[in-house]
């Protein structure tokens, strides 16, 4: 349900509506507008009648939400969300880029990456430290060790840095480096793991699922949303199909698609969607020409000698190309690539 406020309500009717909300055992989470505010009540909704809010002193208008998905719906945000992540904006006119290598293998090697991505107009620097990996004998990551290399690398370059979690067990410690979390296609439906990050207010870049539906990713989003954590990225990253050709099959439709759902900002990994290189830089371009907010890519020095996901990197030159074509697109669009200066939150 959502009880939309009058304009010029008073704080006071606003406590009246969310002590009501509270009275009938439901959860109040209020989007502030520039005229009103909009309360939703969110848990288990047993009301016959909406009467006893429609009554209320500053209520304009009460409607239940028709999507399973509560908090993530544009019925409760009409506007888009938009949030700083240390240096630049995620969700509005401008386009995040979040590029680094599938692994961090060494010092070296997370060092030179930064660098090279941050001359080339990336915002924040990816890299994995505990690897998900198929096989057991893959390598599995440097585990704390590289948390400490992407930390120097974020000293030098000032870019904020993303990596991926995949255990609660792992919570405490990347609470000491990383500026945002990022929950692979594997871990979507880990519902323990969501609950946790929802309680925190790091940022939480969710990628859907291998062969998740987009009403299962908003659902996914819906565990950090319902936790309190507002700092939502939603993440296309291609999907499960017949198609042997590429890695993944990238689903196009879900940027427009999710951007008419959610007012969550929406980005696209090229590198996982097509699983070579070759293909990346053309996939990012349909990704900001359809309306992503942000790009995540894979980029390594040298990836013939990655440990992971070499195929599918760019080198920092590709890279570096790739973005000049994305900015031009960009531009079309009325949009830009998100330029490094003072963040400023708005909306939630």
């Amino acid at each position: 349900m959502i009880v939309v406020m009058k304009p010029h309500y008073t704080p006071q009717q606003l406590e009246g509506v969310v002590n009501a909300v509270k009275a009938h055992g439901l959860t109040a989470h209020i989007t502030y507008g520039v005229e009103t505010a909009i309360v939703a009540a969110v848990g288990e909704f047993h009301i016959p009648s909406l009467d006893p809010f429609e009554i209320l002193d500053g209520v304009e208008s009460v409607k239940r939400i028709s999507q399973p998905y509560k908090l993530g719906s544009r019925q409760v945000h009409p506007e888009n969300s938009v949030f700083p992540i240390d240096g630049f904006n995620v969700g509005g006119s401008d386009i995040a880029i979040i590029a680094g290598p599938c692994a961090v293998e060494s010092k070296s090697q997370i060092l030179e990456t930064a660098h090279a991505v941050r001359e080339a107009g990336a915002n924040a620097l990816r890299g994995g430290v505990f690897k998900p990996r198929t096989s057991p004998y893959s390598f599995q990551g440097l585990g704390e060790e590289g948390l400490e290399y992407l930390a120097e690398a974020r000293e030098q370059t000032g870019m904020p840095i993303v990596v991926e979690i995949m255990s609660q067990t792992q919570l405490d410690l990347m609470l000491n480096y990383v500026d945002v979390f990022q929950v692979g296609a594997r871990n979507m439906q880990n519902f323990n793991l969501l609950r946790m990050l929802g309680e925190t207010r790091k940022t939480v870049l969710l990628k859907r699922g291998l062969s998740a539906t987009i009403e299962e990713l908003l659902m996914s989003a819906e565990y950090l949303l319902a936790g309190g954590n507002k700092q939502v990225i939603l993440c296309e990253r291609g999907i499960r199909t017949f198609e042997t050709a590429t890695r993944n099959t990238t689903d196009i439709n879900a940027i427009p698609v999710l951007k008419n759902l959610t007012h969550l900002p929406v980005i696209l990994d090229p590198s996982h969607a097509t699983g070579q290189a070759d293909y990346v830089t053309a996939i990012a371009r349909a990704a900001v020409a359809a309306g992503a907010d942000g790009l995540i890519v894979e980029v390594h020095p040298d990836p013939a000698r990655a440990v992971s996901d070499g195929k599918q990197s760019l080198k920092p030159e590709k890279f570096a190309e790739m973005v000049k074509q994305v900015k031009a697109i960009a531009e079309v669009m009325g949009r830009r690539i998100a330029p490094i200066g003072k963040p400023v939150a708005v909306g939630w």
